[in-house]
Formats: structure tokens, sequence, C-alpha cells
């Protein structure tokens, strides 16, 4: 249901960027479970480039059991710029539930007003997949702005206004990296390799998403999966309390 999302990616990142690959952990780079009712396949991708530090995305294909499109786009450190996080999820073609945002590093009013505020019009055109859902994992005011785009739909709708709001979306995004200045100063680059390590964290802290890998592909490669490839900065929750 989502390779139209995922070819779309891809094609509008090498015509921008001067794109290279980054390792992924081995045995990380994909793997196909026969658990469950289908086999099930999780592919994923890295990049990195000048402007991005860190492009990843995956891809599970369940069949018509589930289909999952995942992606995180990190700037790299010298821009302030919120991370672009997409999350599309469906099962069984019955529930489809869509996240996409320009997720900030900062929730302070000058940082929210020159990064988070662009938004808005595009929100406004899209207020059906607007749909201001209760959030069961994380809090709506960390990580996440007042115009993302978080609702549940149809098939139909997913393959058009969905897919019309993600392109619109990412032209945003490469618009504001484009007409951001990078940062010089070495203590506002430090200010943003925590934040961004701190987002990490915060994440692996909480992904739903850690349960329905391990359901496919065991506990020990879904653990392997959230800390060394999803949020490799982060520790994991055992090692931390040591």
């Amino acid at each position: 249901m989502y390779k139209p999302f995922l070819e779309h990616l891809e094609q509008s990142l090498f015509q921008k960027f001067d794109l290279q690959s980054r390792s992924i952990p081995a045995g990380l780079e994909g793997r196909v479970s026969d658990r469950g009712k289908s086999p099930a396949a999780i592919t994923s991708w890295c990049y990195q480039c000048p402007e991005f530090r860190k492009i990843r995305y995956t891809y599970i294909d369940a069949g018509a059991s589930a289909q999952i499109f995942n992606s995180v786009i990190y700037p790299s450190f010298g821009y302030e710029l919120p991370l672009l996080g997409i999350d599309f999820l469906s099962f069984g073609q019955v529930k489809n539930l869509i996240v996409m945002d320009f997720q900030p590093l900062f929730q302070d009013e000058v940082y929210l007003r020159k990064y988070i505020h662009p938004l808005k019009s595009l929100h406004d055109r899209y207020p059906d997949l607007a749909q201001n859902l209760e959030m069961k994992f994380y809090d709506a005011n960390q990580y996440f702005s007042k115009y993302l785009l978080f609702a549940k739909t149809d098939p139909e709708t997913v393959k058009t206004r969905v897919l019309e709001a993600f392109k619109d979306y990412l032209n945003l995004y490469w618009q504001m990296l484009a007409e951001a200045q990078p940062l010089t100063d070495s203590a506002d680059i430090q200010r943003i390799v925590q934040a961004q390590k701190d987002y990490d964290q915060y994440s692996a802290d909480r992904d739903p998403a850690s349960g329905l890998f391990s359901s496919y592909f065991g506990h020990e490669w879904a653990e392997r999966f959230l800390y060394e490839f999803l949020f490799e900065d982060a520790m994991p929750l055992a090692a931390a309390k040591k």
C-alpha cells in the first residue's frame, strides 16, 4: 500500500541531494519471518549527505495483514531544523493509521515560530488528516508539532489525499532546508547534538513498534533493530539504569 510513498521519497532524495550509503549493522538490513498468519519481510535503507546526517526508512510487507512504512530524517548537526517523521501503518485494510510531522527539537516560542508555523497553511489544507486523535505512547507536547497529520482513514484516502499531503510536506521540508542558515557557533551545534540524542532516547523508550517487531522477528532481533539502527543514539533501558 505504501510503496508509492517509498518510491517518491527515494526519487525526491536522489534528485535533490548527493546521497551516500550509510551503514546498517549486519543482519538488520532485512529479515523474513514466517511467524503469524502470513510471511512478513522487513527491509531498511539508510543514507547520508552534507545536509542530513541520517536518512532512514523501513518497509514491512506482511501481505494483506500488514503494510508499514516508517522514516525519520535527521538534519546534520549544523542545522537546527526539526526532524521529519513519517509513520504509515495498515492492518488488514481495515485499520489505516497515518502520522507525519516536522518533529521540533525544542518547544520555545522562537523555535516554533521559525520552524513549525510554516506548516500551518499545509495543515489547514488537510483537515480530514488532522483528527486530533489521542496519543497513547507519546506526549503530544514533546517532539510533535501542533500541525502534525494524525488520522485513521481508508485505503482510497491513503492513495489520494495522504499521498498528496506526503508530497506537500516533503516539498516544504526541502524548501525550509534550502532557506536555513547553517550554525557556526560550537555551543549551538552541541545543543543540536544533545537534542537529537535526547530525541532518540525518548523515542526508543516509548516506541510501540518494538512489540510488533518482536512478534514478527523475535525479541533479540527487535531490540537490536531498535537500539542499533532506528534510534542508535539511545541507551537500552536496562543499560541506562546500571
